[in-house]
């Protein structure tokens, strides 16, 4: 049997401690052991940015990071994202805009097009497009997920729709 390793984090805004083994990735403890379904399993070798999660502020591939790697950190996934008024607007902006068939890369992108929004005060079309480069979607298409996240950033800026940034 395997040595677990004790760790703590704060994830989507609350204290946590697990125990995992060594080996284990950032995915699969979110995923397996507590419970955290919203980030996906895609492709596991960092390609697809379905597992997209953020990790102080910086978006991150979970596929490709050891749980062990969270200790000490703040870890957000799409699930901390609902209680956010900017991840709200962009679930709300991509169903509206008809951004989600599948829906399996959604979460990914909507942490990886919060995180351009934060990034970018008004993000314009070529922005978004490189803040989301990483993350694919063979079922939308990117034309309505950029004009989603395009009107979100627009919106943003009023303080009353709770928005990305001070």
């Amino acid at each position: 049997m395997s040595a677990k390793v004790d760790i703590q984090f704060r994830l989507n805004g609350v204290d946590r401690r697990v125990e995992v083994p060594p080996t284990m990735s950032a995915l699969t403890m979110l995923r397996d052991v507590l419970d955290l379904t919203g980030t996906k399993y895609g492709c596991g070798e960092g390609e697809c940015g379905a597992c997209t999660i953020r990790v102080d502020g910086v978006t991150l591939n979970s596929c490709l990071m050891f749980a062990v790697d969270c200790d000490g950190r703040e870890v957000v996934t799409i699930e901390g994202l609902v209680a956010d008024p900017a991840g709200e607007r962009l679930q709300q902006k991509f169903v509206e805009y008809g951004a989600v068939q599948c829906g399996f890369c959604t979460p990914g992108l909507v942490v990886q097009a919060h995180h351009v929004l934060e990034s970018h005060p008004h993000p314009g079309r070529a922005e978004i497009q490189r803040g989301i480069e990483g993350n694919l979607c063979r079922c939308t298409g990117y034309k309505k997920i950029v004009e989603a996240i395009e009107d979100a950033g627009k919106m943003g800026s009023d303080p009353k729709l709770g928005g990305a940034r001070p």
